[in-house]
């Protein structure tokens, strides 16, 4: 599989897939009754995302600003923003999970109007993460808001 067969389907297929699962996450960390709790479920969460090739482990797809190695792919399909990514590092793979639940299906009026520090905050995250997680995620959220626009 390279960058160019990542198609439409692909996408659709993806959202599809995991739709109920981020759900069930997003659930599961908002609710959880402290910092050691939320962090177990975002490690189990990293789990509920498919590990992309290495052949699109792409220099091109790779989010700047991330510590750990990230990669974000995009597709439209009829006004709806659809998104698939990854990284080597489980805990950031968890919070790209919730970040997906957030925005994958969005139009680009919704991801322009994103506040991620009142997401992280519905999540009981807010303070929680290290700044180079703040940084990274915040560095993907940016990215996403980027595409949508394009």
């Amino acid at each position: 599989m390279t960058e160019q067969t990542l198609t439409a389907a692909d996408f659709i297929q993806f959202a599809k897939q995991t739709q109920a699962p981020l759900a069930d996450l997003f659930e599961a960390v908002s609710s959880a009754n402290n910092w050691q709790d939320r962090y177990r479920q975002l490690m189990q969460g990293a789990k509920l995302l498919p590990a992309l090739p290495p052949e699109l482990q792409t220099e091109a797809a790779r989010v700047r600003g991330c510590e750990s190695a990230a990669w974000l792919y995009h597709c439209q399909v009829e006004g709806k923003h659809l998104f698939i990514a990854d990284s080597e590092a489980r805990i950031v793979k968890g919070l790209i999970a919730l970040l997906l639940h957030a925005v994958n299906n969005s139009d680009s009026q919704t991801l322009a109007q994103f506040e991620p520090k009142a997401y992280l905050k519905r999540l009981g995250l807010e303070g929680q993460l290290s700044p180079s997680r703040s940084n990274g995620l915040y560095a993907l959220i940016s990215r996403i808001i980027e595409l949508s626009r394009e």
